[in-house]
């Protein structure tokens, strides 16, 4: 039969088939490849009469990440709060590039407008030409734009610990009634209250709330090729060809039409410097290094 992977824990594999879910292990065959199932992967599987089912074969996959481990996501909601912790423009940047090279459309959620106004974050991403919503705990309006853009779609909520994914998941879909965690005043950042990926059929869709993180290491996404970092800034797009040497890495050259248009307002301060950080990131990187 085939399913889709709902959720992993333990070495236990839980597939939806129709109505039905069954909880599977994996042939030791996916041990020996490296390739592991993970949330949001289509898979077959084989039901004996007695003993566990099991994962027989992973069906090819439109996408992948490897933080958080998921397979398959049309949306990535990269959700970012105005306070408590304020946000991380490199993080944020990070996961919209990462999405994009990953084939998966990436929108921004700013998050508790309630205790500090968002729209100066919510306009640097416009301004680079993605959706962007702008949500507090009592905006009800405002969450159900964002429910009616992921109706039908496949969608992972991702962001930094305690940024509000898991309320805002709640304020969507109350009855999934996720634990929420407490702000350590200390550390100026959430706690981890989810510890593993798992994808929820809400209202007509399909929706994986994921641990939160502090820090991205390109690698992890097959970011690793300096020259197609500018393909991951959409609103890089329109200047591309347009430098006076065709060898521009964009980062300080003389003649650069994306920094004339960093110059002219067009393009956002923080996008540019998140560019130049992730390029000499990965610049030095060699081949034999990625194997």
């Amino acid at each position: 039969m085939q399913g889709i992977l709902k959720k992993a824990i333990g070495g236990f594999y839980y597939v939806k088939c129709g109505d039905k879910e069954y909880e599977c292990k994996a042939r030791g065959s996916f041990r020996k490849s490296g390739k592991s199932p993970v949330a949001g992967d289509m898979v077959e599987i084989s039901v004996p009469n007695d003993g566990f089912a099991a994962i027989e074969k992973i069906l090819p996959r439109k996408n992948s990440l490897k933080r958080p481990p998921l397979a398959n996501i049309d949306v990535l909601v990269i959700v970012c709060s105005t306070v408590n912790p304020s946000p991380n423009f490199t993080v944020i940047d990070k996961m919209t590039a990462a999405a994009i090279n990953n084939d998966m459309q990436p929108i921004i959620v700013v998050s508790k407008n309630d205790l500090k106004n968002g729209e100066n974050i919510a306009e640097i991403y416009r301004h680079a030409g993605f959706e962007v919503f702008v949500t507090s705990s009592d905006d009800k309006q405002e969450a159900e734009r964002l429910k009616s853009f992921l109706q039908g779609k496949t969608s992972a909520f991702t962001g930094n610990s305690g940024v509000g994914k898991s309320t805002l998941l709640n304020l969507l879909f109350p009855s999934l009634n996720l634990e929420t965690g407490i702000i350590s005043q200390k550390l100026g950042r959430g706690r981890h209250t989810t510890r593993a990926v798992e994808l929820f059929e809400l209202d007509g869709c399909l929706v994986a709330d994921t641990p939160g993180f502090s820090t991205m290491e390109l690698q992890m996404y097959k970011m690793t090729d300096k020259d197609n970092m500018q393909y991951c800034f959409p609103e890089f797009e329109q200047y591309l060809g347009e430098c006076q040497f065709t060898s521009c890495a964009h980062i300080c050259e003389k003649g650069c039409r994306i920094l004339q248009a960093v110059k002219d307002g067009d393009i956002e301060p923080t996008r540019h410097q998140s560019y130049v950080a992730m390029y000499n990131e990965v610049k030095d990187i060699k081949a034999w290094q990625l194997k």
